[in-house]
């Protein structure tokens, strides 16, 4: 998976959880100043899967696109709902008795994908419904919006090899990479007659969105097999090379008209799961099936893990170290690679009903093929008695807009390494 560092910084990283400082840890007593602590690894640990019903997809710093088949997870289709607007107001195109329309395209700038880079079949639908910015209005992975039955592209061009790895070229010059899907021409004419006979729908954006509400990309990939196809992470929000654009001649002199994709557009990503018949869809079903393998994926399935026995740790305690490791099943090369960084999130207590983020960031090696907790915080707080033990709940970073998913060893496990908890604290 490639993913461009700036991202990083752009994600959210949690949506399902509250924003709210727990203030964990806070008041701990520094543990390098205490020597001879008690070390144990006896824990037992009770790990299975959540399934999170509403993620929030709206106006994320990047959008996904595409289908594969995983093996274990069933398949991911994921298309995107997006408005356009107008670079400037009242164009003038020019007479149309003078126009020879080249081709009229949709590119959409990558930022990386996960999967196999195998082809895909394309199609573009105009929305009839308008789309919402407002704050206050949200979409979520399972929202749609109806649109209508032409599809835009072009004929003949609706199978696309994706490749998010070389430049793209745009008139014999090379461009960072970009997902290009030429549309049918007679769209294109259809927004020049617009604008010839309704100067009107082009003096305003308001205008504009009103009779052009917006396209929803999706791919159509009935026959992809097991292991086959990609979710494109696309930037649509922070990138002006993420447009739809008519190339034309007038009168012979070639030229090009924009309609922009922009922070001001309100977009977001359908998602749709298929997971009958997956090792996933039996966990769901029976969790003690966690105790052998266990599964997080973005957008859809969060990983649990409870440790009843921190319940029975005295209250008259330090914790110098409290190390979570979750070991993965992965093997180097393979094509569904585990995210570089899951995250930690908990219900404070049990009847709250959204999940705290806990601010603790596990990191991914691919030497130990684990990801890595630093949990001593949280289980100082749990001795304190500031929140109560629900268990931890581990997410990918990204998991609002990517398709990562990680298959965990559960304590039952054929594999040689085990999830495993280990905590070194002093009494006083």
């Amino acid at each position: 998976m490639k993913i461009l560092s700036a991202l990083l910084l752009l994600l959210l990283f949690i949506s399902a959880c509250t924003k709210k400082d727990t203030g964990l840890g806070k008041d701990i007593i520094d543990p390098n100043a205490l020597l001879n602590g008690i070390t144990t690894d006896t824990f037992e640990l009770i790990t299975y899967s959540i399934l999170e019903d509403s993620t929030e997809t709206k106006n994320a710093s990047n959008v996904l696109l595409g289908s594969y088949i995983d093996p274990k997870f069933g398949k991911v289709d994921a298309s995107v709902y997006t408005e356009l607007r107008l670079p400037g107001l009242n164009p003038s195109f020019g007479n149309p008795d003078l126009i020879v329309i080249d081709s009229f395209v949709l590119a959409l700038e990558y930022v990386g994908y996960y999967g196999d880079l195998s082809a895909q079949t394309f199609e573009v639908y105009p929305l009839t419904d308008s789309l919402q910015n407002a704050s206050d209005v949200k979409y979520y992975q399972f929202s749609t919006v109806a649109t209508g039955s032409t599809n835009w592209v072009a004929a003949g061009q609706e199978t696309i090899t994706p490749d998010p790895i070389n430049d793209a070229v745009v008139a014999g010059t090379e461009v960072d990479p970009q997902l290009r899907i030429h549309l049918d021409t007679n769209r294109a004419w259809d927004f020049i007659n617009e604008a010839t006979t309704n100067a009107a729908t082009f003096a305003s954006n308001a205008a504009f969105q009103n009779y052009f509400k917006g396209l929803k990309i999706a791919v159509n990939n009935p026959n992809q097999t097991t292991g086959k196809g990609a979710i494109l992470y696309l930037d649509i929000n922070n990138n002006p090379a993420s447009k739809m654009t008519i190339y034309f001649r007038l009168d012979g002199v070639k030229k090009t008209y924009d309609f922009t994709i922009n922070t001001n557009c309100a977009d977001f990503t359908h998602i749709d799961h298929e997971q009958a018949n997956t090792p996933v869809a039996a966990l769901l079903a029976d969790s003690t099936l966690g105790q052998k393998a266990f599964y997080a994926q973005a957008n859809k399935v969060r990983a649990m893990v409870k440790i009843p026995g921190l319940d029975q740790l005295p209250d008259n305690i330090i914790i110098h170290r409290a190390d979570l490791s979750l070991p993965v099943q992965f093997q180097t090369g393979y094509r569904y690679k585990p995210g570089s960084r899951i995250t930690a999130a908990s219900k404070l207590s049990a009847s709250d009903v959204f999940y705290t983020s806990l601010g603790i960031a596990g990191l991914y090696s691919d030497v130990t093929k684990q990801y890595d907790l630093d949990i001593r915080a949280y289980l100082q707080s749990l001795v304190n008695g500031k929140l109560e033990n629900t268990g931890i709940v581990v997410s990918p970073l990204f998991f609002r807009n990517s398709a990562e998913r990680i298959i965990f060893n559960g304590v039952e496990t054929t594999n040689k390494k085990k999830p495993k908890l280990v905590v070194t604290y002093t009494t006083y």
